[in-house]
């Protein structure tokens, strides 16, 4: 697990947020299709199924996949795709601590809360 400075954290957050924003739209895509893809997944038990977009379904899919992975290898833990919530591990007193962020807020981060509390636990840095 990388663990990250306030600093590092912020200098990545440009990035990051552009990485969150292109998740959010191949989930949103995929939200969209699911209906449809859970009728076709019901019908392939029959024997049939498939959807008309499904081509670019799956490609919704492998393209979230890709760029969760992406987040990922930065080190960034993607907590809540519609919110775009994201947490950076860190070290406060000792002790593994998130640095939380979420698209809408600022260029910096101003919020953390330790792992058991959650986004509930949040407190100003």
């Amino acid at each position: 697990m990388k663990i990250f400075s306030v600093e590092e954290a912020n200098s990545l957050l440009p990035a990051v947020r552009d990485l969150v924003r292109k998740i959010q739209r191949a989930h949103a895509q995929i939200i969209s299709q699911e209906s449809n893809a859970k009728l076709a997944a019901e019908f392939a038990e029959q024997g049939g199924g498939g959807i008309a977009s499904g081509v670019q379904y799956a490609a919704n899919l492998i393209d979230m996949t890709s760029l969760v992975g992406e987040l990922e290898a930065l080190g960034v833990q993607l907590k809540d795709f519609s919110r775009g919530l994201i947490d950076f591990p860190s070290l406060r007193d000792g002790r593994v601590v998130l640095l939380c962020w979420q698209l809408g807020e600022g260029d910096r981060l101003e919020w953390w809360h330790d792992v058991e509390t959650g986004f509930a636990g949040r407190t100003p840095l």
